[in-house]
C-alpha cells in the first residue's frame, strides 16, 4: 500500500476547516431565515431538541464501533469481513437505542406546546428513521476513510448539507406552518443522499478498478494508465472488494468467525469513554431539555448566541491552539526535566508561550470590551427587531464576550500542559476533568434555574476559570527552575489597556447617542476605536511583530528554495 496517509490526513484537515466554515455560514443563514420567518420557538425545537436527538443516536450507535474499527485496521487477526460485519451492527444498535430515546423525548423532557406537538412527534420519528437508514452507509464511508478518498467525503458532506438546506427552505417557503415537518423531511432526504452517493460511487469505482487491473496486465506504463483512469486506482492492490454487495454483512468471503473478539472488547472500552464524552459535549443541551425553566424561545436564543460567540473560538483561537500545541510538542520533551534539556529551546518555548498568551488575551479583551457596545447592533442586523426584543439576546452575547476571554487563555495554557504532560500526569488530569465536567453540569442546572440562559454562560466561565487555574499552577510548577517565567508577562501592556478602556467608553457613548438614530455612524465610531486599539497593540508589541515577520520570510524563502 503506497498511499500517503500523512498527506491525506493534512488534506482532510484542510478540507475540514473549509467545510466547517461552509457549514457555519449555511447554519447562520438558515437560523436567520427561521428567526425572521417563523419565530424562535420553532428554532428551539429543531436546533436544540431534535438535533440533540440526532446527535445522541448517531454518537452512541456508531462512535465506539467506528473508533475501534479504525484502531483495528492494522490488526492482522481482524479481517475485512469482520470489520464490515462490525460496522453493520450500528444499524440495529441505532434502532434499539431509538426506542428508549423516542420515549424520553416524547414523554420525559419538557413538554412542547400543543400547537407544535403533532409536528414535534413527527420530527422525532423522522430523526430516528433518518439516523437508522444513514448508518446503512457506514461501511462505504469507513472504506473511503481507510483508502484515503478525501474528496469523496468532502463532496458527500457538502451535497448532503446543500440538499438538506434546499429541501427545508423550499418547503418552508411553500408553507411556514409546516417548519418542523419540513425539518424532518429534510433530514430524511439528506440521509438518503449520503446512502445513494456513497454506494453509487463505489459501484462505479469497483467496476473501473477491475478494468484498471486488467489493463495493468497489458500496459506496464503507470503514466499511461493514469491518463486513462486517473490517479485514484494506483496502489490499490489491497482493496478487497470486487462487488458492491461485499459491503453488505456476511457477503465478503470470511474464513474466520463473523466477529473479532478483540474488536468487541475494544468497542466496549470506547463505549465507556464515548458515553461520558457525549454527556459533556452536549451537556448544555441536555440540561436545557431537562430543565422546565427555559422556554423553547429562550433555548433558541441561547443556541444562536452561542453559535455566534463560538466563531472566534473556531476560526481564530483554534488554529493558534493547534499550532502552539504542535510547536511545544516538538520543542520540549515530556519525560525529561527542563533543566536537563536544551536551555536555548526551553527559553524560546517560554518566550513563545508568553507571546501567544498575550496575543490571544488581547484578542479576547478586544472582543469583550467592544462586544458590550455592539452586541445589540450585531444581533439586530442578524435577526431583526423582533429577535432582539426584550433584551435577552443582547445580554447573552455580552456575557458570552467574557467567556471568549477565558476561552482564549484556557486553550493555550491547556495546550502547553497537554504538550508537556507525562502519561501519568495526563491520567491524573482526566480525573480532575471529570470532576470539572460534573461540577459544570450541576452548576449549569442550578444557575439556569436562578438566572435563565445566562446561567449556562456563567457556569461555563466558572468551569474555564477552574481549568485555567489548574493549568497556570502546572505551568508555574513546571517552569520553576527556569529564570524567565512567562507568567510574569503574558498580560497585555498598560498602553494597550488604557486605549482599549478609552475606546470602550467612547463606544458606549456612541451606542447611547447613535443607537436609535444611525447604526452606520455607530459602526464607524467602533471601527475607528478598534483600529486605534489594534495600532496601539502593534506599537507596544513591535518586537514581536518584527520577529514574526522575520520567521515568516525565512519560512517563505526555505519553501521557495
Amino acid at each position: 500500500m503506497g498511499r500517503n496517509v500523512l498527506a491525506s490526513s493534512l488534506q482532510n484537515a484542510s478540507f475540514s476547516i473549509i467545510f466547517q466554515i461552509f457549514c457555519r455560514c449555511i447554519t447562520f443563514a438558515i437560523n436567520a431565515f427561521i428567526v425572521r420567518s417563523v419565530g424562535r420557538d420553532v428554532l428551539g425545537i429543531t436546533n436544540v431538541r431534535l438535533l440533540l436527538l440526532e446527535s445522541t443516536l448517531l454518537f452512541l450507535a456508531k462512535e465506539a464501533i467506528l473508533r475501534s474499527a479504525l484502531s483495528s485496521r492494522h490488526n492482522k487477526d481482524c479481517s475485512w469481513a469482520q470489520l464490515i460485519n462490525q460496522l453493520w451492527i450500528t444499524v440495529p444498535a441505532c434502532f434499539v437505542l431509538s426506542i428508549p430515546c423516542l420515549y424520553i423525548w416524547l414523554n420525559w423532557l419538557s413538554q412542547v406546546d400543543d400547537h407544535f406537538y403533532v409536528q414535534y412527534r413527527f420530527g422525532c420519528f423522522a430523526i430516528a428513521f433518518a439516523c437508522v437508514i444513514e448508518l446503512t452507509a457506514e461501511a462505504p464511508i469507513f472504506v473511503s476513510q481507510v483508502f484515503c478518498f478525501v474528496k469523496l467525503k468532502v463532496v458527500m458532506d457538502t451535497a448532503h448539507i446543500f440538499i438538506r438546506s434546499f429541501v427545508f427552505i423550499v418547503l418552508v417557503l411553500l408553507n411556514k406552518d409546516i417548519t418542523i415537518y419540513a425539518f424532518g423531511i429534510a433530514q430524511i432526504t439528506s440521509a438518503v443522499t449520503i446512502i445513494v452517493g456513497n454506494y453509487v460511487f463505489f459501484y462505479v469505482y469497483i467496476v473501473r478498478l477491475a478494468r484498471y487491473r486488467q489493463e495493468q496486465k497489458r500496459i506496464d506504463d503507470k503514466y499511461e494508465l493514469r491518463k486513462l483512469f486517473g490517479a485514484h486506482y494506483e496502489n490499490m492492490d489491497d482493496f478487497p472488494f470486487t462487488s458492491i454487495k461485499e459491503m453488505l454483512p456476511g457477503v465478503l468471503p470470511n474464513p474466520n468467525s463473523a466477529f473479532n473478539s478483540e474488536l468487541q472488547t475494544l468497542v466496549l472500552s470506547f463505549a465507556k469513554q464515548g458515553f461520558l464524552k457525549q454527556v459533556l459535549t452536549e451537556g448544555e443541551k441536555y440540561v436545557m431539555s431537562v430543565s422546565p425553566v427555559l422556554t423553547f424561545s429562550e433555548q433558541a436564543t441561547y443556541d444562536v448566541v452561542n453559535n455566534m460567540g463560538s466563531l472566534a473560538a473556531r476560526f481564530i483561537f483554534r488554529p493558534i491552539e493547534d499550532s502552539s500545541y504542535f510547536y511545544f510538542t516538538q520543542t520540549i520533551a515530556r519525560e525529561e526535566k527542563l533543566v536537563d534539556q536544551n536551555r536555548e529551546k526551553v527559553n524560546e518555548a517560554c518566550l513563545v508561550l508568553s507571546y501567544v498568551c498575550k496575543t490571544v488575551t488581547s484578542i479576547g479583551l478586544l472582543g469583550f470590551v467592544y462586544g458590550q457596545s455592539y452586541s445589540g447592533t450585531l444581533l439586530l442586523l442578524y435577526g431583526g427587531a423582533e429577535f432582539v426584543e426584550g433584551g435577552l439576546p443582547e445580554i447573552l452575547l455580552r456575557c458570552h464576550c467574557l467567556a471568549i476571554v477565558l476561552l482564549a487563555l484556557n486553550g493555550i495554557t491547556e495546550g502547553y500542559m497537554f504538550a508537556t504532560n507525562t502519561s501519568k500526569q495526563i491520567d491524573t488530569y482526566n480525573y480532575y476533568m471529570a470532576f470539572f465536567s460534573v461540577a459544570f453540569l450541576l452548576l449549569s442546572y442550578q444557575l439556569t434555574n436562578w438566572l435563565g440562559p445566562v446561567g449556562f454562560i456563567l457556569a461555563n466561565c466558572f468551569n474555564m476559570s477552574f481549568r485555567i487555574s489548574y493549568s497556570l499552577f502546572y505551568i508555574r510548577t513546571h517552569l520553576k527552575d527556569v529564570s524567565d517565567t512567562p507568567l510574569k508577562r503574558f498580560l497585555p501592556g498598560p498602553l494597550f489597556l488604557a486605549v482599549l478602556a478609552t475606546g470602550g467608553i467612547l463606544c458606549k457613548l456612541s451606542e447611547a447617542y447613535f443607537g436609535g438614530r444611525s447604526i452606520l455612524y455607530h459602526i464607524v465610531v467602533g471601527a475607528v476605536c478598534v483600529g486605534c486599539t489594534v495600532l496601539t497593540w502593534s506599537f507596544e508589541n513591535r518586537e514581536l511583530l518584527r520577529t514574526g515577520m522575520a520567521r515568516y520570510r525565512e519560512r517563505k524563502m526555505s519553501v521557495a528554495q
